[in-house]
């Protein structure tokens, strides 16, 4: 995700990180060419070039911008839910780390459940960015895990379940031994019910993009303009017809790249949501929950681009 002052006027002329620009490059650059080319072309046989009215070319440009936008407001509320599922991550592990004090009264078998379930919210942070993303360090799990939950971690198809089923199995013993009552209990199992609407919300995101045969109408059909669109304004702007088919081109192009990678929030991209960040903020939040004083800084974006 961009996280970077807001610029001002001269800066917005030449800023590249976080635009689109270096992605639609080649487009714009052909459209260009192929509008320099019929204006060339145009010059020499005026006969060979067909020249059309350019009302009708403003009209479906109109359209398309207009489906455009539909699509774009449809990829940012899927970018917008993500960024909520994963507020929702971050309080309940917090909301966790607080429900769990309750143990630090406990004797020494009290104190380590803590420590164990806490370090399993931890890992099941990170192994969200792990299975969101299709790939990712599992020594950042890993380093959390008891020893006797890693294997089942590691064999399992759905690793953040499996930490998910481990954490209730730790409630359940506590439950058994008489260290927590079964109001705490059902007050914890809200909580891991909340650690896995967050899984499965994501997953939902994750696994139902945008239906692909409106995309691909919208990518065929702003294709088809910027490149039809010269053949309306040769004879208006002449010479000029190559600077405006590539602003026209920036645009639509823009504005579908764009659409792109906010349809799919979980992503690496710049314009994408920071979940390595926000599960590194969990780890040092449950980190100075149980009394740690060691804790790495928090995440800071890099040239403006926090992952």
């Amino acid at each position: 995700m961009i996280v970077r002052p807001r610029p001002n006027l001269l800066q917005l002329l030449y800023i590249m990180r976080g635009s689109v620009i270096p992605r639609i490059l080649p487009q714009i650059a052909g459209v260009a060419v192929f509008s320099a080319l019929l204006v060339a072309l145009h010059d020499i046989y005026p006969q060979a070039i067909p020249i059309y009215a350019g009302a009708p070319f403003a009209l479906i440009g109109i359209a398309l911008s207009i489906f455009l936008s539909f699509r774009n407001s449809a990829c940012y509320d899927r970018w917008w839910e993500a960024r909520k599922i994963w507020g929702e991550l971050v309080f309940t592990t917090r909301h966790l780390a607080r429900q769990s004090l309750v143990l630090e009264a406990g004797n020494a078998s009290d104190r380590e459940s803590r420590r164990r379930l806490l370090s399993l919210a931890m890992a099941f942070a990170h192994a969200m960015v792990i299975h969101l993303r299709g790939a990712g360090d599992n020594e950042r799990v890993l380093k959390h895990l008891p020893a006797d939950v890693a294997p089942a971690y590691l064999g399992s198809r759905n690793p953040p379940d499996a930490l998910l089923r481990a954490m209730a199995v730790e409630c359940a013993l506590l439950l058994r031994r008489g260290s927590i009552s079964d109001v705490l209990y059902q007050a914890f199992d809200r909580s891991l019910a909340s650690l896995g609407a967050v899984q499965a919300g994501s997953e939902r995101i994750r696994n139902t993009p945008v239906p692909f045969a409106y995309t691909l109408l919208l990518h065929r059909t702003a294709y088809l303009f910027c490149f039809s669109m010269p053949l309306g304004f040769i004879t208006a702007l002449g010479w000029a017809t190559p600077l405006a088919a590539a602003m026209i081109a920036y645009a639509f192009f823009g504005l579908d790249a764009l659409g792109d990678e906010l349809e799919e929030p979980f992503g690496l991209l710049p314009n994408d949501l920071p979940i390595a960040a926000l599960a590194e903020i969990i780890e040092i939040n449950l980190r100075e929950a149980l009394g740690e004083t060691d804790l790495p800084p928090l995440p800071a974006p890099v040239n403006y681009v926090l992952t």
